[in-house]
């Protein structure tokens, strides 16, 4: 989910047409393709228009396979919209070049808001974005197969640690029921190594950058805690406990493989599979404590917007606890106010999915908030790939690291050496 420069602007599809003599705010969405996501986006701009005389929000909508490259032409060329759609990891990268302008919100206003703190998109000491919905990474499980085989259910005060997770992959593979002991989605590309494996890194004690500073890698992402987690992790594959690259992701629901590591997003399928026997669980303590990742999309109000307050009125109006929970249940993401969780069927204090609100709330660990993230996200990617595929884990993020402190030298430390 990076904002990978473009070259020349790509054209925007054409806006829909304003309906009054309001001021006009323009605003561009990813969710073109997800028609319940849009579905909500467009709702809210319509109750938000009929709100109030001052401001029209006007919507254009973006596939999301083609949005990032739009929005970073866009910038490029000084014409993005008033609200902006980002992906949280990107938002530093944006504030940093100049593209959004901080946004006229306190830390009592958002503490009253109750927002989950990763869901605030941050640059220094600045706010940027704010985001009405996230996602969880957890652990799939069946309770019949771990009672089957004797393994302890965990809980959120009492995850797995890294000696009772070893153990039961231990006993899923020795057990001859199973193709594997565990999924881990290992064949996707992208944003979601660093989104999905970097909470394992930071499990064992490792970091993608030192949060200290944010001027190297050097000690936390080639450091021995850091390839004691690359040595681990390379032994799911070549021990046989997970498949390097698996042909779909029907191995849990199937029955083929015992537990699934991914995100929330799985849990109509997964609930649809196995009902009461599925589990929803915290990922493992592998030294330091469960730690997953955090951030989804965000609105922004751009530096060249000709009605920032309309602008940022409406970002505020998707806060709304109401709006909030009408996002959650359309779309199943999960909610990031506790106001606005209540509000929702599965994600109340006794629903279904709560645990995924839950596990955002106690163990997310936002990616490195600095504009320097791009480079640090492709960079473990193709250090993750080596690892799995073989190769030697302290080259791999030796060279991971060279990548990223040239990176941050070559641009002046992105605001953090001043």
């Amino acid at each position: 989910t990076e904002a990978p420069a473009a070259e020349e602007p790509t054209e925007a599809p054409a806006a829909e047409e304003p309906t009054t003599g309001k001021a006009q705010v323009s605003l561009w969405s990813h969710s073109a393709g997800n028609p319940d996501e849009i579905a909500v986006v467009e709702q809210m701009i319509a109750d938000y228009n009929a709100l109030q005389d001052n401001y029209e929000v006007v919507l254009e909508k973006f596939p999301q396979a083609s949005y990032n490259d739009s929005v970073a032409a866009a910038s490029v060329a000084g014409s993005l919209p008033c609200i902006v759609d980002l992906d949280g990891p990107t938002v530093p990268n944006f504030a940093w070049s100049g593209y959004v302008q901080p946004l006229p919100v306190t830390d009592a206003e958002l503490e009253e808001m109750g927002i989950l703190p990763n869901d605030v998109g941050r640059y220094k000491d600045d706010v940027y974005s704010l985001g009405q919905f996230d996602v969880a990474l957890l652990v799939y499980a069946r309770k019949s197969i771990l009672e089957k085989y004797d393994i302890r259910i965990p809980t959120m005060d009492e995850p797995w640690t890294k000696e009772e997770f070893d153990e039961a992959l231990d006993k899923f593979m020795d057990s001859g029921e199973f193709e594997y002991a565990i999924d881990v989605n290992s064949g996707w590309e992208g944003e979601w190594w660093p989104y999905g494996y970097s909470p394992m890194l930071q499990s064992f004690g490792g970091e993608l950058i030192d949060r200290e500073t944010m001027l190297t890698a050097e000690g936390v992402l080639n450091g021995p805690e850091a390839v004691e987690f690359g040595e681990w992790f390379q032994n799911l594959f070549t021990g046989g406990y997970a498949p390097p690259q698996p042909a779909d992701d029907q191995g849990f629901v199937s029955g083929r493989i015992a537990l699934w590591y991914t995100g929330s997003w799985s849990a109509a399928m997964v609930d649809e599979a196995w009902g009461d026997d599925a589990l929803y669980l915290p990922p493992p303590d592998l030294g330091n404590g469960p730690t997953i990742g955090a951030a989804s999309w965000q609105f922004g109000v751009s530096s060249t917007c000709e009605h920032p307050e309309g602008a940022f009125e409406f970002v505020m109006f998707t806060m709304e606890p109401e709006n909030v929970a009408l996002m959650a249940d359309t779309s199943s993401l999960v909610p990031t106010t506790p106001d606005g969780a209540a509000l929702t069927q599965d994600y109340h204090e006794d629903g279904k999915f709560r645990i995924f609100y839950d596990l955002a709330d106690r163990f997310a660990l936002i990616r490195p908030p600095t504009p320097g993230y791009l480079i640090i996200s492709s960079s473990f990617e193709q250090a993750m790939l080596k690892i799995r595929d073989g190769g030697n884990v302290q080259d791999a993020l030796d060279d991971a690291v060279d990548a990223i402190d040239r990176d941050i030298e070559d641009h002046d430390g992105y605001g953090f050496s001043d």
